[in-house]
């Protein structure tokens, strides 16, 4: 059976009731506080303490602290007036019971009215939570689309541009044809006529036998019994088809056939099992105007983009080395030096067989790779590649002294570059 505590102290004001329980060197932790309206109760074991207070009070807005060996209530009363004492009589012990026991249910039902409530409130927050989510997604899915209507708004422009630019072009190669065939046939027409109005100019036969005893030494002359020239005529000359500048004698057209086969080849791979190509057209499905976008990008100093732009364009052909190129010329702005090199051994590996034609690709190729070399402080390997386009490129005085100024940084006698 509890030891029940009966040396408490308490106080009180119009508005309070203070009420200080010690807790006997019990520790602080083991105090179970119980109260209501009407019951208040600290258990403490083997100690208890408990009373049913003479006036109810306000027990959501009261309070108890524990500490320094002792249990403070401060209770705030219902009606603001001064209690005659602290508990009801215990005179009637059945009624006493009957009080606990009304507290006990009171603070149960409060108790399960709070946990409803908790659970009301928290399918309430969680719904919130969810609509306020789904507003989230809603206006982010919006400015998604937003966007990617934007992007296809300006590359459908840009294409028609693109498309535009291309007529106008090959309207004008088509203008500068017809003119050059129309003035071709005007110098054939103004030999033709010149021929003519010479040979009227000269004198006939007939004229010769009129004329012919007028003078026993005319006539007699040899220029005189000169035919009329020839009318003129035409002659067609066909001469070697040849794609690449050089002359026949000093091609190798082995390696040019093998060059200009691979060209064909690459031109007609194109991957477009591409998940990021779904929302574009089939005219921006074209590594060539990739490329032209990525150069356009590159041209304003937006590198990122560019790169962008030459990643998709290799991923629907990887066969074309000029892109290998661009894209490392963009890595070099943004001192992505290793996939400089890269994309420049990458562009190299397909410029073979090594011709004419692809021969100012090459100088670009090697001339880069050996600038990221150099940025990289492997002044060796930048010197073998500026080397290597000075052979390509012999007249090229820019390449020739790079290298020399490389060369005397490996010797020691110039700082670095």
């Amino acid at each position: 059976m509890p030891l029940m505590v009966r040396d408490h102290r308490w106080e009180q004001s119009e508005s309070h009731v203070y009420i200080k329980v010690p807790l006997k060197g019990v520790n602080a932790a083991k105090a179970d506080v119980f109260c209501t309206e009407e019951y208040l109760k600290v258990n403490f074991p083997p100690f208890l303490f408990e009373v049913v207070l003479f006036a109810p009070i306000d027990d959501t807005k009261s309070s108890a602290k524990i500490g320094n060996g002792v249990v403070i209530f401060t209770l705030l009363k219902k009606e603001p007036t001064m209690w005659e004492q602290l508990a009801m009589l215990e005179d009637n012990k059945e009624m006493l019971q009957k009080k606990r026991e009304d507290a006990v249910l009171a603070a149960h039902e409060r108790a399960q009215e709070n946990s409803k409530q908790k659970v009301v409130q928290k399918r309430q927050n969680e719904k919130y939570t969810l609509e306020t989510m789904m507003q989230i997604d809603e206006s982010n899915r919006k400015c998604i689309e937003e966007l990617k209507e934007q992007e296809r708004r300006q590359v459908t422009k840009e294409l028609e541009q693109w498309k535009l630019q291309r007529c106008q072009e090959e309207e004008l190669k088509r203008a500068e044809e017809a003119e050059a065939e129309n003035s071709s046939k005007k110098k054939k027409q103004n030999k033709t006529q010149n021929t003519h109005r010479l040979a009227a100019k000269l004198p006939n036969k007939s004229s010769l036998k009129k004329g012919g005893n007028a003078d026993i030494f005319t006539g007699n002359s040899k220029e005189d019994m000169l035919p009329a020239p020839r009318e003129a005529g035409s002659i067609h000359i066909q001469f070697t088809p040849r794609v690449f500048p050089t002359a026949l004698r000093e091609s190798l057209i082995a390696e040019e056939e093998e060059w200009l086969q691979k060209q064909a080849a690459a031109r007609r791979i194109k991957n477009i099992n591409i998940s990021e190509l779904n929302d574009l057209k089939e005219e921006e499905k074209d590594p060539d105007w990739l490329k032209d976008k990525g150069n356009r990008l590159f041209g304003t100093g937006n590198y990122l983009a560019a790169v962008n732009a030459y990643n998709l364009a290799i991923r629907l052909n990887s066969k074309l080395p000029v892109i290998y190129l661009n894209r490392a010329a963009c890595h070099l702005k943004l001192r992505n030096l290793h996939k400089a090199i890269e994309d420049c051994s990458k562009a190299l590996d397909l410029l073979t067989p090594p011709v004419p034609d692809n021969a100012d690709t090459r100088v670009k190729a090697h001339v880069r790779r050996g600038t990221a070399f150099c940025e990289l402080e492997m002044y060796v390997e930048g010197l073998l590649d500026y080397q290597a386009a000075s052979k390509i490129n012999p007249n090229n005085q820019t390449i020739q002294a790079d290298a020399e100024k490389i060369r005397q940084v490996i010797q020691g006698t110039l700082p670095d570059p």
